[in-house]
């Protein structure tokens, strides 16, 4: 990955923030301890610890007795049954403290002298991130939908039940947000930030892109052996395409239309279609 040169000029120490007390300090420039551990902070603050919980949730599951297809993993659940208001009080504020790792990343970009524009967060090109991210969500959003079938079928996964909030007229636009919520968090975390700081610590290409897909499939392992292999696999492709684009956009452009045809989807459709699964 292309990384900004430090901004110091050859006479600045290392470890030294150039520009004096108020200068920027380029990530390059951080110590390896510091940027080592900035990136298990954001991780154990984010996806890191929703993988741990994963773990801890899928031996639950897969030591309970019955098979996984049996029991069921639900995405969008109501926190105040019965009382829409105070519902919908929750529901805004896990959306929005689920962003604040988003925030911090964005600081940390900023304090390094790069900002969220190193990792193609940005509007500078909408048509382009809007584009190739609908088409890489109808290419792997359907593919994803067989696998899941498929998975559930052999007994590997549980039922995913994308949402179970109350019939209420903010159900739809909750769960977009949602969506974007997800889309939005996962693509800066676990992929523009985790290769940009594990390229600055010095690890090859193929050791990033295996940390972010394994990273990936794992805080989905709550879903069952379906969701980690399956998240694994997007996590590889999303990582080609980052590379290649050099713009997180489109992930968090295509990500965020596969989850809100999920969630919307199975709001509409659940027990309408026999081939979706209904917990």
């Amino acid at each position: 990955m292309r990384h900004n040169a430090p901004d110091g000029g050859a006479g600045t120490a290392p470890g030294t923030a150039p520009g004096g007390a108020g200068g920027r300090w380029p990530g390059e420039a951080l110590p390896r301890p510091v940027l080592r551990s900035e990136l298990l902070i954001v991780l154990a603050l984010s996806l890191g610890a929703s993988a741990v919980a994963a773990l801890i949730s899928f031996i639950g599951a897969a030591t309970r007795p019955g098979g996984l297809k049996d029991q069921a993993a639900t995405l969008n659940a109501s926190h105040a049954p019965g009382r829409p208001w105070l519902d919908l009080a929750w529901q805004l504020f896990g959306i929005a403290t689920a962003l604040v790792p988003v925030l911090l990343v964005a600081h940390l970009l900023l304090r390094e002298g790069a900002g969220p524009r190193a990792i193609g967060l940005d509007r500078t090109r909408p048509a382009f991130d809007l584009t190739r991210g609908a088409g890489l969500a109808a290419a792997i959003g359907g593919t994803g939908l067989l696998f899941y079938l498929a998975v559930r079928a052999a007994g590997l996964n549980l039922t995913v039940v994308p949402e179970h909030l109350p019939h209420v007229w903010w159900r739809i636009p909750v769960l977009i947000l949602s969506a974007v919520q997800n889309a939005v968090l996962e693509e800066v975390v676990v992929v523009g930030y985790l290769l940009r700081r594990l390229g600055q610590l010095g690890w090859s290409p193929a050791a990033a892109l295996a940390t972010s897909a394994v990273l990936r499939g794992s805080y989905h392992l709550y879903q069952g052996i379906g969701g980690l292999v399956g998240n694994m696999v997007m996590g590889v492709v999303f990582v080609f395409l980052y590379r290649r684009w050099r713009r997180v956009g489109p992930l968090v452009a295509a990500h965020a239309l596969i989850d809100v045809v999920a969630f919307v989807g199975y709001a509409l459709l659940a027990g309408k279609v026999g081939w979706l699964p209904t917990a």
